[in-house]
């Protein structure tokens, strides 16, 4: 059975990086126009950004995240929502990094419409993370169900754990850098 990802495996990924997590983030809301990946997360997960980066990184997407993005106006307004929304449809797909903060967001439902509305579910995926593996709190909007999520554990024919793309209603995995294609 697969697992989510909790906090403390994104600080440990955080850890292993080093000094090279903020610079991680700044890098990935450069050069825009050549991302394929858009990264929806509440503003209170800001710490976490780095090691979700990480991973899809390493799974072979390249992703935007508007958090360094110098592009936006220093305050949010329409030219805000005008650029967020740019970015939203000429990625291929979307990641929503979703934790119990993700409800209070304004941003994170929006964006998530766009894409699906733009894409289709099968190019958006959650990345859920909480305080355990088993604790879905960050799941209380219904419409959260409708899409599969980025989680970690055996994979059929894979020899060790992977990072996959697990569809919950089909019971159906791909791994994470084959989505992320």
């Amino acid at each position: 059975m697969p697992n989510f990802a909790t906090f403390a495996d994104m600080r440990r990924i955080n850890t292993d990086m080093g000094g090279q997590s903020r610079a991680l983030v700044e890098n990935f809301a450069k050069t825009p126009s050549a991302k394929d990946t858009f990264l929806s997360h509440s503003s209170k997960d800001a710490e976490f950004l780095p090691a979700i980066i990480k991973v899809l990184q390493d799974h072979g997407a390249s992703v935007y995240c508007d958090l360094e993005d110098s592009s936006l106006p220093g305050e949010p307004n329409p030219d805000t929502a005008q650029i967020i929304q740019t970015m939203i449809t000429c990625c291929k797909r979307l990641v929503v990094f979703i934790t119990p903060n993700s409800k209070d967001s304004k941003w994170v439902p929006w964006e998530l419409g766009i894409a699906d509305a733009t894409h289709g579910g099968q190019q958006v995926a959650l990345f859920p993370v909480a305080a355990s593996s088993y604790e879905q709190t960050w799941a209380q909007q219904e419409y959260l169900g409708l899409y599969s999520h980025i989680v970690w554990g055996p994979l059929q024919s894979y020899a060790k754990d992977v990072w996959m793309v697990y569809d919950y209603r089909k019971n159906q995995a791909t791994e994470l850098s084959n989505w992320c294609r």
